[in-house]
């Protein structure tokens, strides 16, 4: 089972940014994913999780309304469009899959990880 997380570079504030996680080795199409970063010197932190349909979303209150996380079960992906880039967005971003169908934030509630993506965003 792995998670192949990809999609993170530099960009300027206020720019956008699309990462993409791609599952192989078993299909997730049951199972909600999540992204979670991890910014230099603080602890990792949830940023949005989806159920499998896409249809029940959940949304830490600092990226509300300029994040989206689509997801193609066709394609075992998940993705975190990023809008309106902070520099406070700066962080190593991971990707989770869950076995359990429950949209949640708890980063010990996820069975599987990525191995991270930066991404930097310069003022």
């Amino acid at each position: 089972v792995q998670l192949q997380a990809s999609g993170g570079g530099l960009v300027q504030a206020g720019g956008s940014l699309r990462l993409s996680c791609a599952a192989s080795g078993r299909t997730f199409s049951s199972g909600a994913m999540g992204w979670f970063r991890q910014a230099p010197g603080k602890e990792r932190e949830f940023v949005v999780a989806i159920s499998w349909s896409g249809g029940s979303t959940s949304y830490a209150d600092s990226v509300k309304g300029r994040f989206t996380a689509p997801r193609d079960n066709a394609k075992n992906t998940v993705y975190l469009q990023m809008n309106s880039l902070k520099p406070e967005d700066t962080a190593v971003y991971y990707c989770a899959a869950r076995l359990g169908r429950a949209v949640v934030a708890g980063e010990r509630l996820y069975d599987y990880w990525g191995q991270g993506t930066q991404v930097t965003v310069s003022s």
